[in-house]
């Protein structure tokens, strides 16, 4: 289903406050990324940043930039080991207080992240969606979106892409800052950074139908 029209401010300004925000906030918060990044070398060793392909707007595919908040140990075939043997105490900071996304603010001035839109997943998920669930690739991908403010990753995957969709139909000034607000909000509050169930949100396999 393609989207017949844009709105004024999707069509004009959108982009334009996109760059100008994440340009402001590289320069204001550069001191942060810098520290963190130290912190990162000493704490995890090795790479700073995690660089991860996502698809993006239409499906094209990018690499999401994040500060890197697990180590890289493995097993004794080389295997790296499940997600929540290694996130420490130091990465689940960085990610309960959305320090690890900072970096992302690079992507939003390269084009590929918008700072307001369904939030960019893996790539191996494409197939995986029903048609509906294919809109979320309609408008960029975002730092935030309206699924992270109603509930992150303790909701199911049906209801966050129910959510991306929702989203994806109403594009406004005022619903993206009312996110960007709300973002705030539980970024200090910590809600929602994991499900109940892992350290982080399990793996989409795909809808129920398709998996009869």
């Amino acid at each position: 289903m393609e989207r017949g029209r844009f709105n004024m401010y999707e069509r004009h300004f959108k982009r334009m406050q996109d760059l100008t925000l994440a340009s402001l906030a590289l320069l204001v918060l550069s001191p942060i990324l810098f520290v963190v990044g130290v912190m990162i070398r000493i704490k995890l060793g090795g790479r700073i940043f995690f660089l991860q392909e996502r698809p993006g707007k239409d499906g094209v595919v990018f690499h999401l930039i994040k500060f890197r908040t697990m180590t890289e140990e493995r097993d004794e075939q080389g295997e790296l080991l499940p997600d929540d043997k290694r996130l420490t105490p130091f990465g689940q900071k960085l990610r309960s207080l959305s320090i690890d996304e900072l970096p992302s603010l690079i992507n939003i001035i390269k084009g590929d992240l918008s700072i307001v839109g369904p939030r960019p997943l893996l790539v191996e998920y494409l197939p995986r969606y029903s048609v509906e669930q294919k809109r979320r690739h309609e408008v960029r991908p975002g730092l935030t979106g309206l699924a992270q403010v109603n509930g992150r990753n303790r909701l199911s995957w049906e209801e966050r892409f129910k959510l991306d969709v929702r989203y994806v139909e109403h594009v406004t000034f005022w619903g993206d800052w009312w996110i960007v607000i709300r973002t705030a909000y539980k970024v200090l509050r910590r809600e929602g950074i994991s499900s109940d169930t892992s350290a982080t949100m399990e793996a989409f396999m795909g809808n129920k139908t398709m998996q009869q």
